[in-house]
């Protein structure tokens, strides 16, 4: 019991120690000790005590322990707030995570530009830093350095981290080139109901790859005289699927071709970066993809991801739903076109500047200021595709823009198993919305919003979804549980609070 005592308070420290951007180096010299002494604290292996764990506390400026179990994070929200100013968007949290991953397949020393705080990232870097590689915020702690070592120690990963993101699949396209046979576990993320990693296999198999998945674990063997002679057809367009092809053909000494290949604006990122990591990628954009991989990568690479469209739908969604005038900056518009001609149908009123590029040379943003609308529902029903289609990610925020909206709206989100009937949590802050079936809701408006206390619904995009609607409603609500937020935003209370609206973060004592 003492043992997993030191080991919850180890990952205690070494969160709060890579929060602040430190590597354990700089905390050691803060505390007049030794590195290998923090690495044996943060790994559990050394006893600490209350005087130490105060020290550290105090030079991190983080509250390492409390009087009693904090328990997680809730936000109280005053609503009927109207929004007003600018606000950026941050990177994008799919592109980063996919970069991450990616960062596997080089042997030199990666930097990536303004990389998103989100605890999706905090998950990867924790599963990174267990199996050796090092990782460091520099910068202020604005960008982030990966080291990896000469050798993975894939034994040492750490499953709980890796449990709690589904992200952790894509490893598979990397440590298949690394390593002859390893083990990782099963790819977690948000409760969506059953989504197989069929299709993955299928595209990873012609690499040599075999998995078996038995007690929790993916069991990967690799046969290296195997390699994919003809294109790669993917059984599903699908984002991550693309992207594990695209990390197993990189370094793949020879051309791959990858038909029914997403180009959503996560797999463009990972295509521009493997182009800085020597690798030749024709066709980004579109469907067919081919690669012309490398046997090595060992060059020291910087690059920054683009910005978020899904954040920036999520920014733009507040100001309708509250009625505001809003300008959201660094859009990427390339990403959000089919949105706001949906929107333009349904009268949303807004104006957006000249076109500029991101930071990565590639990526085509806007600046959009959206102003009070009287909004119409929509002829058709709103559902997604695959880019350039309506993003799928997207599509939960059309129920609470369709409850602002005058008439009878049909969302079909026909990707997911149960993403639909966690948008019915809207009824209790006043929505008016019907489950015809798992995947269709019919939304009726125009809605009087009211305050509510509730559970944070366990899909991310849903979850935001329901803070939107607790901002534009009279009162004050409480959303309980907000970990999933936390997964796929950076600071997003504060940042709205920026713009005008009243959310307090708060935790039990």
């Amino acid at each position: 019991m003492a043992d997993d005592y030191l080991v919850r308070i180890g990952k205690l420290i070494r969160d709060a120690r890579q929060h602040r951007g430190w590597t354990q180096s700089q905390l050691a010299e803060a505390l007049n000790t030794s590195q290998s002494a923090v690495n044996r604290i943060e790994r559990g292996n050394q006893n600490i005590s209350l005087e130490m764990i105060a020290r550290i506390g105090e030079a991190l400026d983080s509250e390492i322990v409390s009087l009693g179990y904090a328990g997680p994070m809730h936000l109280r929200v005053v609503g009927g707030r109207r929004l007003s100013g600018a606000i950026d968007v941050k990177t994008s949290k799919n592109a980063c995570v996919a970069l991450l991953c990616a960062s596997l397949l080089n042997n030199g020393r990666t930097v990536l530009r303004r990389v998103a705080r989100i605890e999706e990232v905090y998950r990867l870097l924790e599963v990174l830093g267990s199996i050796g590689v090092r990782t460091r915020w520099i910068n202020d702690g604005v960008d982030l350095e990966i080291v990896p070592p000469a050798k993975l120690d894939l034994d040492a990963i750490d499953a709980d981290a890796a449990r709690r993101t589904r992200s952790i699949i894509m490893f598979l396209g990397p440590l298949l080139h690394r390593l002859d046979h390893f083990k990782l576990p099963y790819a977690g993320g948000c409760d969506l109901g059953t989504r197989t990693i069929e299709p993955h296999m299928i595209a990873l198999r012609r690499f040599g790859l075999d998995i078996t998945a038995t007690e929790g674990l993916y069991h990967a063997e690799v046969e290296r005289d195997i390699a994919p002679g003809r294109p790669i057809v993917l059984t599903e367009r699908g984002d991550t699927v693309t992207e594990n092809a695209l990390l197993a053909a990189a370094r793949y000494d020879g051309k791959t071709i990858i038909r029914n290949a997403s180009s959503n604006y996560m797999v463009q990122d990972l295509c521009f970066f493997l182009e800085a990591l020597g690798v030749r990628v024709d066709g980004i954009g579109t469907t067919t993809l081919t690669v012309h991989g490398v046997a090595e990568i060992d060059v020291d690479v910087d690059y920054s991801p683009s910005e978020d469209p899904v954040e920036a739908m999520s920014l733009l969604a507040a100001a309708v739903v509250t009625g505001s005038e809003l300008t959201v900056r660094r859009v990427p518009i390339e990403f959000l076109e089919i949105e706001l001609a949906v929107l333009e149908e349904m009268g949303l009123d807004h104006d957006r500047s000249a076109e500029y590029v991101a930071d990565n040379a590639r990526t085509r943003l806007v600046d959009l200021t959206v102003r009070p609308s009287k909004l119409e529902a929509p002829i058709d029903k709103i559902h997604p595709m695959p880019f350039p289609g309506l993003n799928i990610d997207n599509v939960p925020f059309f129920a609470a823009i369709a409850a602002a909206a005058q008439g009878q709206t049909l969302i079909h989100d026909w990707v997911y198993d149960n993403r639909a009937i966690y948008l019915t949590d809207l009824n209790r802050l006043g929505g008016r919305l019907q489950l015809l079936d798992p995947h269709r809701v019919l939304v009726d408006g125009p809605t009087r919003w009211r305050a509510a206390e509730m559970m944070c619904p366990p899909a991310l995009r849903p979850a935001v979804v329901v803070l939107l609607a607790m901002m534009a409603a009279d009162g004050t609500s409480v959303l309980r549980n907000v970990y999933v937020i936390n997964r796929g935003y950076e600071d997003l209370a504060e940042r709205l609070n920026s713009v005008g609206a009243q959310i307090e973060i708060f935790r039990d004592i």
